[in-house]
Formats: C-alpha cells, structure tokens, sequence
C-alpha cells in the first residue's frame, strides 16, 4: 500500500491530505485565526462547581468556561490502572475543586458547537515515540504493536532507563511509532520529553491564571510527529519556509525519515495535481456514490451521525441476497474511509441492508472491522443488532471536517429544507386574517419572494380573490428579492 501526505501552508491556514493509493483518506486543516488546542496546558481558575453535574467549569481564558468532569480529577491524582478492573467510584466535585481555585488542566477535546473545551488534570506531553505522564508511576504500551517480543523488549528499555534517570518524575505510554526503534532514539525521546516536563513546571510556578503554559506543535510537525511510518512514501510541502523547519525538526527527532520530506515547487497547487480538492468537496456532501451504482446516504446530527445503505442503480447479476451483500461489502470500505476524512466522532450507527444470511452479516462486520484498523481514532463497534443496525462510536476531539468548513445555512437555520412556496402562501392567508381581526386597514400589501409572489398571482390567484371579498379589504402584493422563501411581511395600508 502505497502512502503519500501533502501538506499544503498558506500565510491563513495549513491543511494535511494523508492519501493511500491515489485516494484521499484524511483531511486535517488548522486555521491561523481559530486553531485547535487540544493538547494545550492551562493554568486555569475553578468559576463554577456543579454537584449535580459532578463537574466544574474553568476558566482558561477562552471565550466560553471548559468543562471538566469529577473523574478527570481523580485519574490524575490516582495515575492509570492497567490492572484493576474494579470502576473507581468518582468522589464529590466538592471535595476535589472549589471556586476561584487554580488548576493546571489540559484540553482533551476542542470547543465544538456549543459546547466548552473538555478538561483533564492528567496531564501528557507527546513525541515522536512517547508520552509522558508526569507524576505517574505507569508504563503503557500501544494496542497496536502486535508483537509480543517487540511490546516486552520496549517496556523492559523504558523500565530500565527510567530507573537509571531517577531525576524522572512520571509515567510512559509507548506510541505506536516506537516499534523496532532503537534504545538511543528511546532514550533521547525521554531526556526530551522530561525538558519540556520541567520548562512547564516553571512557567506554572510564575504566570498567573488563566493563561496558557504549553501549546502543541503547528499541524505541518505534528504531522510529521504523528502521521509518517515507514510504509510513508514521500511528504510533500509547498512552503519553503515550512520545509525548512519541518527538515530541522526532522534532523533531530526523526533522521531515518529526511529523505522522505521534500519541498514541493510546482506551479499547479498540490492538493489539485492529487485532486483532493474534488475530494473535500465530496465529502461535504451528504451522498457518497459506490462504484458498483448503489450509494450511502451521511447524515450528522448533534446527537449522532446515521449513515442509510440502498443498492440504488446496482441491480446485481444473480440474485437479491447477492446483490445486497456486494452492496453491503462495498459500503463498508467506503463507510471506514469516509469516517476518516470527514473526521466523524460519537456515536454512529449505520443501516445496512438486511441480510438474511448470518454469514453475509459476519463478513460485512468483519470488512468494517478490517478497514476501521487504519483509524488513527479509537474505535468501538458492536454487532449487527436484531434491526439490523450496526452502532459504533468513534473517538472525536477535534470538529468534523464539515463543521470546520460550513455553518448552519441562515436561511434554514440548519434543517436542511425549506417550507414549500404553497404553504409559505397558507402562511400569509392565516397571517391577514389574524391582522384583519385586530387592526384596522384599508388594504393590506404582502411583501415576499419571487417565487411566493409568482404562486399568489397564479395558482392561489382564486384563494386571493375568496380571501379579499371575505374581508372585503384588496390585497396587493411586491417582490423583495433579498427576502428568502421562508421571509415575508404583511404591511397594513
């Protein structure tokens, strides 16, 4: 499988375009103006404590209080528990945080829509192979370093280095970058990590809340941090400045990959010459074609993201089972991709089409399982319930690629259809009546838009005219052709 990441930086934003095999399979894109701050550590003030919530509101000097919750308190002052299965029972938000108090907190989650930034006490500060957890005696592991030998020959290195550095203060977590690495590259990422622990600490001890203590990397190194493995091809900037600084930090953190990082000078725009462009505005669509001619219909909702099947143009070559399952198998593929680039986050339950043959419904989940692997986002995903429905949830902690790029449509207001120009007119009737009972006028001139006007004056022409000798009063009508469909007024004369 072939691996490619673009990045492309413009003086107003930066967007990363990781694509496999020619297809475009994530999309990240940070904003100067508004950039994401998960990651970041605050020095923030306790505002408010909720009992009834068991959580408490911070302020960290955004526009809106952060929220966080009883139990991201105590998991800092307990550290991880990778044996005891027992739930820890969270204590009263009273006892843990008061008003006007201090804390050090750290964003797990952007604000999105309406909602605060989510918090945590437990801090973490990541690179290229580690995150460290200061103040916490606990060495993890990634779930995605399969190999036995390779998981125990990392933990006995971090274990064995951090007793050889006693002036280290806290707890490891192995990221999935660390397999195969050497013992020097492990350690460097310590004596790093730790730095970086003690700069913080003495920022804390002299800036006065809120304020803001550490901020992540900008999205072009994260990038290379987070996303390049070795099956990683080529990456390719179109900022020279940002190249420069990419190959610096390239040259100190991560050398086996600067002949992979390269400078991208051609004049067609790079997110063009790969048309991820097409791609992006695909993805803000609600419809996603299949090759084979069937479709997924995406629909997000604040509550949930629904994703509907249907075989569409796709009629098959044997018979309807048939034809169902190869629908329901391509979906899969496209419903993991489609996860992934538009950065979809909750709870998500997707409506295959009923199969009736249990070993169909085993390879769907199966396939969906399969190419949910690549997500860099936990997953979780239970089997295909007795409607027939597949739920899932989806880590989210940044805003999807939709409410990135879009807002609510004004003239909608988000519903995603509009009152027919028939009942806008049913409307305006009732509207005179009501006016025509409590005022008095002459006539009466209803203003609206080019459409309702048009409908007024032909098809319910003969409704005007029962409606003008009914309140034995003219009514007259004007186009206003910046009101929407929805907007109209009724003027007394």
């Amino acid at each position: 499988m072939s691996e490619e990441i673009l990045i492309n930086v413009t003086p107003v934003e930066t967007r990363v375009a990781l694509v496999e095999n020619g297809m475009l399979q994530e999309a990240y894109i940070e904003r100067t103006s508004r950039k994401g701050i998960v990651g970041n550590i605050y020095k923030g003030k306790v505002v408010r404590v909720l009992p009834g919530m068991e959580a408490a509101f911070v302020d960290i000097g955004l526009e809106r209080a952060a929220f966080i919750h009883a139990s991201d308190v105590v998991c800092s002052q307990t550290g991880p528990d990778e044996a005891s299965d027992v739930p820890k029972t969270v204590p009263d938000i009273r006892t843990l945080l008061r008003e006007g108090q201090s804390l050090v907190v750290q964003v797990t989650k952007d604000p999105i829509g309406t909602k605060g930034a989510r918090l945590t006490t437990q801090l973490s500060i990541p690179s290229r192979y580690l995150v460290f957890m200061p103040g916490v005696s606990h060495i993890g592991i990634s779930q995605r370093i399969e190999d036995d030998t390779e998981r125990s020959r990392l933990k006995a290195l971090i274990e064995q280095a951090a007793v050889e550095k006693e002036d280290i203060d806290g707890g490891f977590i192995i990221r999935t970058a660390a397999e195969g690495a050497s013992t020097e590259e492990m350690v460097a990422d310590m004596v790093y990590l730790h730095r970086v622990s003690q700069s913080i600490n003495e920022r804390i001890t002299r800036v006065k809340a809120p304020c803001a203590v550490y901020q992540d990397l900008p999205l072009f190194i994260r990038t290379i941090r987070d996303l390049i493995r070795p099956q990683t091809e080529k990456v390719r900037i179109d900022s020279r400045e940002s190249h420069q600084r990419v190959m610096e930090f390239v040259d100190e953190f991560v050398t086996e990959f600067s002949d992979k990082v390269e400078y991208y000078p051609g004049e067609r725009p790079i997110f063009d010459l790969y048309s991820v462009e097409d791609e992006i505005q695909k993805a803000l669509s609600r419809k996603v074609q299949l090759k084979s001619g069937g479709y997924v219909i995406i629909d997000q909702t604040e509550a949930m993201t629904t994703i509907d099947i249907n075989t569409g143009a796709f009629v098959g070559h044997r018979n309807l089972e048939e034809t169902i399952f190869k629908t329901n198998l391509e979906a899969a593929r496209a419903i993991s991709r489609q996860l992934r680039l538009r950065n979809l986050g909750g709870i998500i339950i997707i409506d295959f089409i009923d199969m009736e043959d249990t070993e169909h419904q085993r390879q769907v989940h199966r396939m969906l399982e399969k190419m949910l692997e690549r997500d860099h986002a936990k997953t979780k995903i239970t089997g295909v319930s007795e409607l027939g429905l597949v739920e899932m949830t989806r880590k989210r902690t940044t805003e999807s690629l939709g409410q990135v790029l879009c807002e609510s449509c004004p003239v909608c207001d988000g519903r995603g259809f509009l009152k027919t120009a028939e009942t806008v007119c049913y409307e305006i009737f009732r509207e005179i009546m009501r006016v025509n009972r409590v005022y008095e006028a002459e006539s009466y001139l209803v203003m609206a838009s080019q459409k309702v006007v048009d409908r007024l004056l032909d098809e319910e022409s003969d409704n005007v005219a029962d409606l003008e000798t009914f309140i034995s009063k003219t009514i007259r009508f004007q186009v206003e052709p910046f009101y929407s469909q929805e907007q109209y007024d009724v003027v007394l004369l």
